[in-house]
């Protein structure tokens, strides 16, 4: 599946446009890393655990969202965005949308 944040993609042609498709999920770290965070906020520097947490939050995200365009036919996912937000301590929110297109077949 073919991902862009923009809403054309050079070199191809969008023929159709199937809708809006997104992922999402709310996801969070376990007491011992969310207490070392805590830690680490005293002393300053990147958060490591946070940082895989997120991370890992988009691929899942991300992953639903192709699964969402495969489900309709689509060639590729146009208009990529991602959101974030926190929804209680230590865990997030992530949601990922765009629009699935066909394309042209190539000759």
């Amino acid at each position: 599946m073919k991902i862009f944040s923009t809403e054309n993609i050079y070199g191809e042609t969008i023929t159709e446009s199937l809708g809006i498709v997104k992922g999402e999920i709310v996801q969070s770290k376990h007491l011992g890393r969310d207490f070392m965070a805590g830690m680490k906020t005293i002393v300053g520097g990147e958060i490591k655990g946070y940082t895989e947490m997120i991370r890992e939050a988009r691929q899942i995200a991300t992953k639903r969202m192709v699964e969402e365009a495969e489900a309709l036919g689509a060639d590729a996912i146009v208009g990529v965005k991602y959101g974030s937000s926190a929804v209680m301590q230590g865990a997030a929110e992530i949601i990922v949308y765009g629009t699935a297109v066909k394309l042209k077949a190539s000759k």
